[in-house]
Formats: structure tokens, C-alpha cells, sequence
């Protein structure tokens, strides 16, 4: 019996035609948003989204290893032109904790900021609460209460101390969920406000989604500014941070300075076991064996230097380190001046907030596990003008281009940050 090639032909063309639609499902389904409660916000998966090079949202960088892409400038906030001058009021107080490390912090602080704006009330500077018992710091440890007071001084009143005359038995407890808006503050915490004359907002979040929604209308320019233009690392920590960052790119000649920051924690990869979502090349999360093929197969190149958040060095890294010798968490580029005080804390809390601002400012974010974390970076990203975060797989080929791997948040502009920018 003969073999008609054109039938051979056809079986090849469509086994090809079924492995890059799972590629591109894997994609579409990496990041797919559920909703989560606090707590669990690793819990969530990615999304990804091919993007094509004519879409300008990235640019190859002549004379430069690997694939690298420009910053873009195109956006700036839209909040100023559409804030309010009404004059700022005052009647009772607000008060807040930051809780559960950077990427709550800056959700914390806009529902607070927004319930506060639409009360009349005064705000009161948030401690900062870790995760153990007693672990509490000052707002001031972490974060520049002066540039946070004159950034809101327009929307609302800021002090740094509840007055003593205010007794805490007078304030009411109010859980509010994330993303607040004016007309659930009209209706749920105005009431309880105007008969306790002080609260105290406790965040709750029903969800990690950080996506627009066309349910969601137009952003409040209040919470915009809150999100994006307020919070700030106070003096010391900036400059450690300024400082890690500067080292990075000194290991980074050959790329031009460039560099790679990859959220990759061991602990959390042992609890979530990386199983597979049943679309073809999708994981919930990638170790650091993956994630060095991953990059490898983008193209970059062995002598690029890496940023990891891991804690401390772990023997799972060594792989990576294998293929990419400038592979670093924090302890081996953190100034030997600052590691007793930000390091060798019993609290995990600069730590965090440490990763948090050098992931954002890096030149390419890879998040190796998905989460509030990945999604706020995003939107900081977003902000400064940094659109290369490339979201993970396993790529079949022998090769793949960055492009095909940029996050859904920035290819389908479907960030919440978009809101905020024009």
C-alpha cells in the first residue's frame, strides 16, 4: 500500500499546529486570577500572553548580549489633573497596621488613605506588624513619613501619633476589603464612623486580583495617588537598597549593566510542589533548575548576573549558579556595614521589603512563583517604566523569544497600574 506524502505532510503540520497552541494556552492559563483570601496569595496562578515586537511595548538594545529590552517612558500619572481641591477636613481619626510584607503594604495603605479621604477624617501613621508575635516596628523604620505626609497633604490630614486624649476603647474595628471604593464607604463604614468618631481599618482581601475590571469604572485619582505616590524607603534603606542595586550592575559590564531579579523562595516551592495545571508546558511555580533553562533558552547569556530573593543560599540553587555563575541572593551583596542591622534581624521584614524595591527596579523580573508579590511588582514596574517581566514555562524548542513570554499585566495593559497612567 503506497504512502500519499501529502497526508504525511498534513499529520506533521497539524501535530505542529496542536504543540503551539498548548505553548500559547500555557500562557493564557499561567496567570489565570482566583480568587484567594489573605494569606494565600501565593496560591494564585500566572497568565501569559505571546506579544508581538511591532507592538512597541519593548525594543531590542543594540551592542547588547542576550535579550534584553528597553525601558519605555510613554506613561505618566494621571491623577494630578483629576484631583480635587476641595480643602482638606478633619473630624476623628483612622488608624491602620501595615501587615504581611511590602506587597500588602501598598494595598494597605491606599484603603486607608481612601477611607480616610471619603470620611473626613484624619489619618494616623501605621506600625508595621511581621509575622510573629511582638514583631513590630515603626513606620519610620521602613518607610519615609515625611514624604508620605506631604504627598497626601491636598487629600487628606496625616499625624504621626493618635492623640493621647483619644482612648482606644472609642475606636471601632472595620474590616474593609481591598480596592474600596467611595460608594462602599458611603454605605458600610460611614455609619459605624459617625457613631464611633474614630476606627481602626483592618484589609481584608476576598481577592489578589490586581487586573482592570470594566465593572470597576474609572480609578479614584485619590487611590491612584495613594498606590503610586506616597510610600517611599526612608533614607538608610534606600541607599542599602541603591547600594545592592549598584553592585548588581557592576557585575553586569559585559550586559551594560543589566540585570535579572528572580522572585525564587525555597520554602515556598516546597509547599507548593510545582505541580502541573494540565495545559500543556504550565506550572504553578518553577524551581531554580527550570528557571536557568528557562532563561538559557531566551537567550541569555551565561555571564548575566542574577538577582534571587532567596533568604540565604540554599544547595537546590547550585544549578543555577552552574549556568549562571553571577547568581546572588542578598547576603553576598549587601554591604558588610548593614548585614547586622538589615540580615541578622530576627524579623524578615527589611528582608522582604529589600527584595521587593530591587525586583522593581531590576531590568528583567522573572516571578518563579505566582502571587500578591508578582502582581505588585508588576504595577511598580508599570510605573517606572520597565515592562520586561517575563513569566515562565517550559519552552519545547531548543529556543523562544522574550516576547512570547512578557506578563499578560503589561501585553494586555490589563494591570489595575493602567488606571493610574496615560
Amino acid at each position: 500500500m503506497g504512502v500519499d506524502l501529502r497526508q504525511v505532510v498534513a499529520g506533521i503540520l497539524t501535530i505542529t499546529m496542536f504543540v503551539m497552541l498548548g505553548q500559547m494556552l500555557h500562557r493564557d492559563y499561567f496567570d489565570s486570577l482566583q480568587e484567594k483570601a489573605q494569606g494565600d496569595a501565593h496560591d494564585i496562578e500566572f497568565e501569559g500572553s505571546r506579544v508581538s515586537v511591532k507592538d512597541s511595548l519593548v525594543g531590542g538594545v543594540e551592542g547588547s548580549k542576550g535579550p534584553w529590552m528597553d525601558d519605555t517612558n510613554d506613561l505618566n500619572p494621571c491623577w494630578p489633573t483629576l484631583l480635587s481641591e476641595e480643602a482638606v477636613s478633619s473630624k476623628g481619626y483612622v488608624t491602620f497596621s501595615l501587615t504581611n510584607g511590602p506587597e500588602y503594604h501598598i494595598s494597605q495603605i491606599t484603603d486607608a488613605v481612601m477611607v480616610a479621604k471619603h470620611l473626613g477624617a484624619t489619618l494616623v501613621l501605621p506600625d508595621i506588624r511581621g509575622s510573629k508575635p511582638g514583631d513590630e516596628r515603626n513606620f519610620e523604620d521602613i518607610y519615609d513619613a515625611d514624604k508620605l505626609i506631604k504627598s497626601l497633604k491636598n487629600v487628606i490630614k496625616v499625624v504621626k501619633q493618635l492623640p493621647e486624649e483619644v482612648s482606644l476603647r472609642d475606636i471601632a474595628i472595620v474590616k474593609v476589603p481591598t480596592r474600596v471604593t467611595e460608594d462602599y464607604i458611603k454605605e458600610n463604614i460611614d455609619p459605624i464612623f459617625k457613631s464611633k468618631g474614630n476606627i481602626r481599618v483592618a484589609t481584608y482581601f476576598p481577592s489578589v486580583n490586581l487586573r482592570k475590571s470594566s465593572q470597576d469604572g474609572e480609578t479614584d485619582p485619590v487611590a491612584c495617588l495613594a498606590m503610586f505616590g506616597s510610600l517611599e524607603l526612608q533614607p538608610e534603606l534606600n541607599a542599602v537598597v541603591e547600594s545592592m542595586i549598584e553592585r548588581l550592575r557592576t557585575h553586569s559590564r559585559k550586559s551594560a549593566g543589566r540585570f535579572i531579579a528572580v522572585d525564587l523562595r525555597i520554602d515556598i516551592l516546597e509547599k507548593k510542589h510545582c505541580h502541573s495545571t494540565g495545559v500543556v508546558g504550565s506550572k504553578t511555580c518553577y524551581n531554580a533548575q527550570e528557571i536557568a533553562v528557562f532563561l538559557r533558552k531566551l537567550g541569555f547569556a551565561g555571564d548575566t548576573t542574577i538577582y534571587l530573593t532567596q533568604p540565604r543560599w540554599d544547595s537546590s540553587l547550585n544549578i543555577l549558579k552552574d549556568i549562571f555563575p553571577k547568581t546572588f541572593t542578598k547576603e553576598a551583596i549587601m554591604p558588610a556595614s548593614k548585614k547586622s542591622k538589615y540580615l541578622e534581624s530576627e524579623s524578615s521584614e527589611y528582608e522582604n521589603v529589600i527584595d521587593f524595591y530591587i525586583s522593581s527596579r531590576s531590568d528583567v523580573f522573572v516571578p518563579a512563583i505566582s502571587g500578591l508579590f508578582y502582581a505588585n511588582i508588576v504595577g511598580k514596574r508599570i510605573a517606572l517604566g520597565k515592562p520586561q517581566v517575563l513569566v515562565p514555562a517550559e519552552i519545547s524548542e531548543t529556543s523562544g523569544l522574550a516576547t512570547d513570554f512578557i506578563s499578560p499585566y503589561i501585553s494586555k495593559k490589563n494591570h489595575l497600574a493602567y488606571s493610574c497612567f496615560c
